[in-house]
């Protein structure tokens, strides 16, 4: 069971680097107004989505401890993040702020899985 938590582990790591990559390559494009979320930004969010709910279950099939309001805060700032991005994913433009908003969520909610212990 470890080598297959893991391995979603991994998977989640990916998806946090997909959607947080996506943001810092538009970041001088969000300096001159012209930032859009790309592909990457909505394929990390939903591969973090996917590998996080598979996670919590693997852990508690395991009889690991799951602190449920940590996923709870997590899952609501990633269902945040994924609506935003999902909606606006075609249009040309998004505002500094809704894009800069996504992308301190993303970190929140990186630091939030790194430090909350």
């Amino acid at each position: 069971m470890d080598v297959l938590i893991h391995l979603f582990v991994g998977l989640h790591i990916i998806g946090i680097a997909s959607l947080l990559g996506g943001f810092l390559t538009q970041m001088k494009a969000m300096g001159q107004g012209t930032a859009r979320f790309v592909p990457a930004m909505l394929h990390g969010a939903f591969t973090m989505l996917v590998t996080g709910v598979i996670l919590v279950g693997l852990n508690q099939a395991d009889d690991q401890p799951v602190n449920n309001v940590k996923i709870g805060i997590k899952l609501a700032l990633l269902i945040v993040i994924l609506g935003l991005v999902y909606v606006k994913r075609d249009d040309e433009k998004v505002e500094k702020g809704l894009f800069g908003l996504v992308g301190a969520l993303t970190v929140a909610d990186i630091f939030i899985a790194v430090l909350w212990t």
